[in-house]
């Protein structure tokens, strides 16, 4: 695997925890020194490892936001 550097910009919430502390969180992380862009992603306690995950760019988080708010659940 490659190396990679990331930087957690802003810790914008988290969305869930298990028993163990591991957590699914929302934050803007700057990969590689690149652009911040949104990041969903199970992160272990203190933010040492991370599991796999989702990165939106502005975009694509506008239209994410945009989907879910247009979705109608079915009856």
């Amino acid at each position: 695997m490659a190396d990679f550097t990331y930087e957690i910009k802003e810790e914008i919430g988290v969305l869930s925890e298990s028993k163990s502390g591991w957590r699914k969180e929302v934050n803007l992380i700057s990969w590689n020194g690149a652009s911040p862009k949104l990041d969903i992603r199970d992160w272990a306690p203190n933010h040492e490892k991370m599991g796999k995950g989702i990165t939106l760019s502005s975009a694509e988080a506008e239209k994410l936001k945009e989907v879910f708010c247009n979705y109608t659940k079915p009856e």
